[in-house]
């Protein structure tokens, strides 16, 4: 049986750069990824801010040119609302290669990282995993949950789970260089993004174009609201989709946005990422939380595994961590109740005012991160 310090379980950039840390301060790591490549089955758009770009060494190459403009639309796409900073404020990543480039580093690091090997349980501090050859069983220390937003770990540690979840779904393809500038557009309109808002990403070399919300609020389903939306969608006049099975990449799967989970740690591990629900209640962004709340649980981690005590793992403390999202989980309870395209319309007076835009550049174009601060704070 293999014995490991810490196992972690889901390569995305949340348990990749746990594990990596974990493995730089000489701790022994295994890394198990049900995917059997890391380039396939992506789900998130990949929009870093600029608060991440700043602060984590994502590599250029994999990075699409900065957009400082965004475009919010009302049901009808009518008047909409521009906003421009003076500062380059997001990127849109190619996340398979920024996937790889982060695998070979945590192997570079120690990392043990099992490709097609499948979490399937506990016992004590004895994990099962099914991986190509068959099942095997580890021993570690402690268990990082990475595997989502229905973590079978956070289940497995008698976690908090998820429970306010959107689904979206998005197609990606490569387009000409057109002659506007790189922009994020965003269409408000429950009928099309019931619960959140469907968008177009076009920065000049690829198209994003998404839509999320509620599972249950989608009458015709998800993928028939993603069809309706693209065939009209802002942002690619002239652009013409191309065809091919090849051609488009799809993405898709749930966010969970409920704020970040109370219940992040045990004494035998604990949650990072989608599994804590280290997503912006508001936006669903979620990569720059997930980088960050791993760094501090690498953090505990690193602390208990050279003391010897569990006790630092109480750092990781979801409720303590959680009141960061106070305002945000405020917002989401207001977009929740925008049912109609007539309240969405309604709600696009407020903010074509001076005040509603300026709110709209707080969120935007913030400086704040989660978390900010150290251990204890």
């Amino acid at each position: 049986m293999d014995t490991v310090d810490v196992l972690v379980v889901g390569a995305g950039l949340a348990g990749l750069r746990t594990a990596t840390l974990l493995a730089r301060q000489g701790h022994e790591v295994l890394l198990a990824e049900r995917r059997p490549g890391l380039a396939g089955a992506i789900r998130t758009t990949g929009i870093f801010v600029r608060r991440t770009l700043d602060d984590f060494p994502l590599p250029a190459e994999c990075l699409g040119p900065p957009i400082r403009r965004v475009v919010l639309y009302p049901p009808g796409l009518r008047r909409p609302v521009s906003l421009e900073s003076t500062r380059d404020e997001y990127r849109v990543g190619d996340m398979a290669p920024i996937y790889v480039k982060a695998a070979a580093a945590a192997t570079d690091a120690g990392v043990r990282v099992l490709l097609g090997t499948r979490y399937a349980g506990r016992q004590g501090q004895v994990y099962s995993l099914v991986g190509r050859t068959g099942p095997s069983q580890v021993r570690a220390r402690f268990v990082v949950g990475a595997d989502g937003a229905r973590s079978r770990v956070g289940r497995d540690l008698g976690l908090d789970r998820n429970l306010t979840l959107l689904v979206g779904a998005e197609e990606v393809y490569e387009i000409p260089r057109g002659d506007e500038p790189p922009t994020f557009h965003c269409v408000l309109d429950p009928s099309l993004a019931p619960g959140y808002l469907a968008w177009v990403v076009n920065d000049g070399r690829h198209a994003h174009v998404g839509t999320a919300g509620y599972a249950s609020r989608f009458p015709e389903g998800l993928r028939r609201a993603l069809e309706r939306f693209a065939s009209s969608a802002p942002g690619l006049e002239g652009v013409q989709r191309p065809d091919g099975p090849d051609a488009v990449e799809r993405r898709g799967g749930p966010i969970p946005v409920g704020g970040l989970l109370r219940r992040i740690s045990c004494a035998d591990g604990l949650l990072v990422g989608d599994a804590a629900g280290a997503v912006s209640p508001l936006t669903a962004g979620g990569l720059d939380p997930c980088l960050r709340l791993s760094e501090l649980a690498a953090a505990v981690l690193d602390e208990s595994l050279c003391s010897g005590r569990s006790e630092a793992l109480a750092h990781f403390d979801g409720a303590v961590l959680r009141a960061r999202f106070r305002g945000r989980l405020a917002m989401r309870w207001g977009l929740d109740r925008v049912r109609t395209p007539a309240v969405a319309k309604a709600a696009f007076a407020v903010l074509r005012t001076p005040l509603g835009q300026a709110s709209a550049r707080r969120i935007l174009f913030g400086d704040r991160s989660f978390p900010a601060g150290h251990i204890g704070s």
